[in-house]
């Protein structure tokens, strides 16, 4: 029975690439969407094709009944989960935070933070050798804005990601005997769609030269650090960080 994967905001970006290498690692995958079914549908075809297991699992992470449903389907029709990617995130259009209204606070903080939280409830419920579970693997997909704070563009996105970062510390510390492992990665300026919600599709362009090797890092070089976290080869880590930023 091949270790079983879920993976949030999987159609697209970090979330696919990460599905489609632990596929490729020996994990049955879980591949969880909000609206793009037929990215999802191609990731899962993808991995059938080469050989794997996957399915597409619809759901809204920042809805409690959602994650309920998806972690539910997981367990009936792949079975016990043994990883977490906790990937789904968004922003919101560049600005300041004079600008930003609550309804925006909200619906960032709803996915970002609160969805995150959620997934990770419902992991460790099935994972924790304290409730009868075999131990596993979360992975948060944070940000190199918490460290950065994306002053003038996305405050608020890097705070939901500094929450994260709490999150990640926090709970690794409180299921550390419970045969569960919690970290993090960090990416930075990354080629992927979602600068285009931002209304910036171009903006690791443009921000590239801050970085100190001089590029936009892409969305497989992203999804090698969480699928090594998850793996055994880093069974005495939990609590700590890869910071995917070329060196930002």
């Amino acid at each position: 029975m091949p270790p079983i994967v879920l993976v949030t905001g999987g159609s697209r970006g970090i979330g696919a690439a990460t599905a489609r290498l632990a596929a490729a690692r020996g994990y049955a995958v879980a591949v969880n969407y909000l609206a793009q079914a037929a990215a999802a549908t191609q990731v899962v075809e993808d991995i059938e094709r080469a050989g794997g297991r996957a399915i597409a699992v619809q759901g809204d992470v920042s809805l409690e009944v959602d994650v309920c449903r998806i972690f539910g389907e997981v367990d009936r029709t792949l079975g016990v989960l043994s990883a977490l990617v906790n990937n789904a995130g968004i922003l919101e259009r560049q600005m300041k935070v004079e600008q930003m209204t609550a309804d925006r606070l909200a619906r960032v903080f709803a996915t970002n933070i609160t969805g995150a939280f959620l997934c990770a409830r419902e992991a460790v419920r099935r994972m924790s050798t304290a409730r009868g579970g075999s131990g596993g693997a979360i992975v948060n997909v944070s940000s190199g804005a918490s460290r950065l704070g994306s002053p003038g563009e996305y405050v608020d996105y890097a705070a939901s990601k500094g929450a994260i970062d709490t999150l990640t510390i926090g709970l690794s510390r409180e299921v550390a005997l419970e045969g569960i492992r919690v970290n993090a990665v960090r990416p930075g300026f990354i080629y992927t769609d979602i600068h285009a919600r931002g209304g910036e599709p171009n903006r690791v362009d443009r921000v590239k030269e801050l970085v100190p090797m001089k590029r936009g890092g892409h969305a497989d070089e992203v999804a090698r650090a969480i699928v090594w976290l998850l793996s055994d080869e880093a069974s005495y880590s939990t609590g700590t960080f890869i910071d995917v930023t070329g060196g930002k």
